[in-house]
This record gives C-alpha cells, sequence and structure tokens, in this order.
C-alpha cells in the first residue's frame, strides 16, 4: 500500500471507490464467492445463497457481466441453461473477498 495513499480525499476516479460501488450491493460479494470455484448454473447459485429473490440474483448477475466481471453462458436447451463464470478480472475479487473475510475473522475477536 505505500504507493496509495489510502487516507487522501476519494474522488470519481479514486480506485477504492470504484471497487466499493462493485461490491456495495447486499449480495454482489456472495454471488462472486459463489463464482469462484468455477462455472454455475443460475439455479445453483440462487440454491446456494438463501434468501436471495430471483430480482436481485438477476440484477447482480447482470451488473457484474456489465462490469466485466462474469461471463453468461446460455445453451439452447428446454428449458434453456444459463451458465455464469467469473472473468480473469473477476477472478481478481477473490483476493478482495480474503482479505475481507480476514477482517471479518479479526473484529469478531474484538
Amino acid at each position: 500500500m505505500d504507493s496509495l495513499n489510502v487516507t487522501a480525499s476519494c474522488d470519481d476516479e479514486c480506485p477504492i471507490k470504484a471497487t466499493a460501488e462493485i461490491i456495495e450491493g447486499k449480495w454482489t460479494t456472495l454471488v462472486v464467492r459463489e463464482l469462484l470455484s468455477g462455472k454455475k448454473r443460475y439455479s445453483e447459485i440462487q440454491k446456494a445463497l438463501e434468501g436471495i429473490s430471483p430480482k436481485v440474483l438477476s440484477a447482480r448477475l447482470r451488473m457484474l457481466e456489465g462490469k466485466k466481471l462474469v461471463t453468461r453462458t446460455v445453451y439452447p436447451t428446454v428449458p434453456p441453461t444459463t451458465e455464469y463464470e467469473l472473468t480473469s478480472m473477476g477472478r481478481k475479487l477473490e483476493k478482495v473477498l480474503g482479505e475481507m473475510a480476514q477482517f471479518g475473522n479479526e473484529l469478531k475477536k474484538l
């Protein structure tokens, strides 16, 4: 963190703000967590995230796809099968989530 002053004011160009805007949604980090293990069908993600509504899951996946962090593949089956996978950029969120988990564990000890 030597090259980044994290205490500086954060304008529209701030990299911390850009990251926070992606992961700030209630379910976003959990959707990413589910995709860290590889491709998943929509139904698998929904089943793993008990309590998430289909509307919210679809919105989070669309947002992540729009940010080029997730790819969506639709297979021409009946009914259509849709799989989601993290892109190489999306996989970089693993480090962010790992640091968040470590920080959360330390908070629990307080």
